[in-house]
């Protein structure tokens, strides 16, 4: 990943490469929206353009600055507990072309001249979950593990795990605050595999949702909000993590009795291949920002 990142960085910053042109990026990966947003700005001045008869250029020069500089947020996107997208393009799993064509398919904002005429910029949004179904290449779902001893379970809408403390890391003697991923595995107490992508309908392009803590203590019904209710529905599981797994704390562990209530019953093992899972996380880590310029 790190010799990737290098060699961008030479090729992009090369003499004659957008010398002197003075374009930067500013986004954030937002977890909770499952999306990137970034926005791209360009110094009129430095890149010699006058307004009006420079806007077509200007609008060009930003264009191809944003599938530029969008690179490093796409490669640093974590994947998984072990991964991020530049980690798989250096193992072969994927390439820059594909990279490159997840950005093309951002949906975008008329570029806008600031105030003062000096400068002008451009908005981008690109969904995550077009990224994960690019990722999900399995041509059917995955088991969910069943039990030979069914406990009595409720039938549930949806899962929400809440996981936005500090929570033992497992097989260490430290703790960490869980982070984000496009495929976080879930695991029992017992170190079972409850729930991985592999698991998903493949008309599922997302396996979890992510969302702060106050989304679960609203004054509704079901105590969520709007959109978390149209995820998981009126009466989801909720339940707590008990630890974190993998080199990267993404996967989380719960109970073993909890992961029962799931496996118990093909109702509530459906919620898993569905998607209908939302993990509940510290607001710290539901946004990373990246920038350039």
């Amino acid at each position: 990943m790190k010799k990737l990142v290098v060699l961008l960085l030479i090729i992009f910053n090369a003499p004659g490469v957008f010398a002197e042109i003075k374009i930067g990026i500013k986004g954030a990966v937002e977890w909770d929206t499952f999306q990137i947003t970034a926005s791209v700005s360009l110094d009129l001045a430095s890149a010699d353009i006058r307004i009006p008869s420079g806007r077509t250029k200007g609008e060009s020069l930003l264009s191809s600055g944003y599938l530029r500089l969008i690179q490093g947020g796409i490669l640093e996107l974590q994947v998984d507990s072990s991964s991020t997208i530049g980690d798989l393009i250096d193992r072969g799993e994927f390439s820059l072309l594909e990279a490159e064509a997840l950005a093309r398919n951002a949906s975008s904002v008329p570029p806008a001249l600031s105030p003062d005429l000096r400068s002008i910029s451009a908005s981008y949004t690109m969904g995550l979950s077009g990224v994960s179904s690019v990722l999900l290449r399995h041509n059917r779902p995955y088991p969910v593990m069943r039990t030979l001893t069914p406990v009595s379970t409720a039938q549930y809408t949806g899962i929400i795990i809440i996981a936005s403390e500090n929570l033992p890391v497992h097989g260490k003697k430290n703790s960490a605050m869980p982070v984000p991923c496009l495929f976080p595995k879930i695991w029992d107490t017992e170190m079972n595999l409850v729930y991985e992508r592999t698991m998903l309908e493949t008309n599922i392009s997302s396996m979890v949702h992510y969302s702060p803590l106050q989304s679960i203590f609203q004054r509704s019904p079901s105590g969520l909000t709007e959109d978390l209710t149209a995820r998981v529905g009126e009466r989801p599981l909720r339940i707590f993590a008990r630890g974190v797994f993998g080199i990267t704390p993404t996967d989380l562990i719960i109970d073993h009795d909890d992961a029962l209530l799931i496996i118990s019953s093909q109702e509530n093992r459906r919620l898993l291949t569905e998607g209908k899972v939302v993990i509940i996380l510290n607001d710290s880590v539901l946004r990373n920002e990246f920038y350039s310029e």
